[in-house]
Order: C-alpha cells, then structure tokens, then sequence
C-alpha cells in the first residue's frame, strides 16, 4: 500500500475497458494510405499489447519507409485525425462490468490510471466516446514510450507529480494481454489478467498473472484481490 494508504490501479484500454469497434486498426490503415499510398498497410502486423508507436514503426518498416526522419509523427498526426471519426462506428462497445467496476474502485478510494499502448490522445479520443475518460488521473501511454515494459514507472512518476507516492509492489495493472502482465511484473508489480480480449483464459492462466478473469462482471473476485494485497 501506497504511502498514502491507497492502492494504484492502472487500467490497459483496448480489450479491457472498450473495443473501440476496429477504429484503430482502420485509422492506422486510412493514415497510412493518407501518407503513402499504400492500402491495407498493417493487414500482417501484430497489434495486441503492443504500443502505437511500435506498430507504426513496423508498418513502416515492413513497406521499406523510412522511420528515424519524421514518418512516425506524421503517422501519429494522420492517425488521430482518422480516429476521431471512425472511434464512432457501430460495432464499438464497453466490456463487460466495466462501468461496476470503476465506480467500485472509486468508492474504495483506490487511485485509478491507464497503462496502455495508445498514444495519450488517442486514449483520450477513445474512452471520450464513452464518457469513460473521467474515471482516470493519469496513466501512462506508447506517446511517453514506446516500450510498453518502461511504462509503469513513468505511471508512478506521473502519480508522485500529483502528490501520490507509489512503490511498484503498491500497483495492479489490469490487462488482457501476455505483455500487460509482463509490463507489470517485470517491476514487482500485481496484475489481474482479464480474458475479454484476443487472448483465452487458458492462455493468460500461462502467463504470471497474479490471477485470471473471465471478465470484469467478477467484480467481487476483482476488489477481494486488490484490498488482498
């Protein structure tokens, strides 16, 4: 438990709050014809648990453009463009149990953030389109690095900013993916692993997840483990 007594809570985004109904993958692959003209460009590049920046990076690789003169902030500019319109599409929808349990951990007086790939604004401009963005301090972002394993002490960093003093073993970073649990754990952090994105409960009950959720409708299951720490 943080100094102040509290628990720090960080949150991934997309398959653990919202699917945001295909628009990131669309607004990466509008970017970057915007740019280029090539279509279709990420159709072969892995995007769960990974950061923004190192999917455009790949995506630019992979068609043999260069990365290192500007391309990648000329993506990040175009894609968030694009994904103010295409995050309202039908298919988007909020994951299961998730407004329970942020009004849950509010009422518990746990301190709650975002630990996720995406670019800073590229969060905000998804969980806007839900009215989630208010439940979250702060967090951590691909737009402060892009390796996903370096976020959690730049939450913590954040946090302390604000007056917040957490050590690693203070925070539980919830996730639906392998490398939100590594993130996590690499820092001796707790992470509760939920099987409501690409990846199967068997799968994420491989991984060192501290414990495995079907989802986060098990809210009781999901606030026993943290007061538990």
């Amino acid at each position: 438990m943080g100094k102040n007594g509290k628990k720090l809570v960080l949150f991934d985004i997309d398959g653990t709050l919202i699917s945001a109904g295909g628009a990131g993958t669309r607004s990466m692959n509008l970017a970057f014809h915007a740019l280029f003209g090539i279509k279709d460009a990420f159709k072969d590049i892995p995007m769960a648990g990974r950061t923004d920046p190192q999917i455009m990076k790949d995506g630019l690789k992979s068609h043999h453009l260069p990365y290192m003169d500007g391309n990648v902030g000329k993506m990040e500019a175009m894609y968030l463009k694009f994904l103010e319109h295409e995050i309202n599409n039908p298919l988007r929808h909020v994951k299961p149990g998730i407004k329970e349990t942020l009004s849950v951990s509010r009422e518990m007086d746990m301190i709650i953030g975002l630990l996720t790939g995406n670019l800073e604004k590229g969060a905000e401009i998804k969980l806007n389109a839900f009215g989630l963005h208010q439940y979250f301090l702060d967090g951590a972002f691909g737009s402060d690095d892009e390796d996903r394993d370096k976020l959690l002490p730049i939450a913590i960093g954040k946090f302390a900013q604000k007056g917040f003093e957490f050590a690693p073993e203070d925070c539980i970073v919830v996730g639906d993916t392998p490398s939100d649990v590594q993130c996590a754990k690499i820092h001796g952090a707790h992470c509760i692993a939920v099987a409501t994105g690409p990846y199967s409960k068997e799968s994420l009950l491989n991984t060192a997840a501290d414990i495995v959720l079907d989802s986060l409708e098990e809210t009781e299951k999901y606030t026993h483990f943290i007061m538990s720490r």
